[in-house]
């Protein structure tokens, strides 16, 4: 049996890293609704490690009303103490309140640009940046696009979205296709 070579952070993880590696991570995305759910769940990821908001995906859908930005941007005070009480998400109350004031500038930003799609792909020129970094090679935490996301981001009353989290989210998003060029999802994301 051949293994597939991956990514050194996804070669020796369990199956669902390794899933996500293999199937999401990377792949460009244009549907508001998941942009929004991983714009979300990397500030909820925000100081701890990737595959504990993996095991939480779907309690986060479940508890988000399946990331709805209309929905969350109407959460008053009794949603946010059932979400204080969840176990299955995060339960950090600056998070959850980011939440809030997050699907409320999303929703903003989709009236201003007729989508957060049309809005983000800005950044990156309409296509994504397709890196050639080597196995091993250290990928950077942060980019003059990353920055330039934050920025925006923050200026229109986003939280928990710092130039490593907005770097973080253009990669899972496809905005930057960071896969190693061993990694076997990198030639097929470098036609995307």
């Amino acid at each position: 049996m051949i293994r597939k070579k991956r990514c050194s952070w996804a070669a020796d993880i369990d199956s669902l890293n390794q899933a996500y590696h293999d199937k999401e991570w990377g792949v460009p995305v244009h549907a508001d609704r998941k942009l929004f759910e991983f714009l979300i769940l990397e500030g909820a990821q925000a100081g701890l490690n990737w595959a504990t908001i993996l095991k939480k995906r779907k309690n986060y859908r479940k508890a988000y009303d399946n990331f709805d930005a209309h929905k969350i941007a109407a959460y008053g005070s009794v949603k946010l103490r059932r979400l204080l009480k969840d176990p299955g998400i995060i339960r950090n109350r600056l998070k959850i309140r980011a939440a809030v004031l997050n699907a409320q500038a999303f929703l903003k930003v989709q009236q201003e640009f007729g989508s957060f799609d049309r809005y983000l792909w800005r950044f990156v020129g309409g296509r994504p940046i397709q890196n050639q970094r080597r196995y091993g090679q250290k990928i950077p935490a942060r980019t003059k696009e990353s920055d330039a996301l934050s920025k925006d981001l923050r200026r229109r009353g986003f939280k928990f979205v710092g130039p490593t989290i907005c770097y973080a989210f253009m990669q899972a998003v496809g905005m930057v296709n960071d896969h190693t060029t061993k990694c076997f999802r990198y030639r097929v994301l470098a036609k995307k």
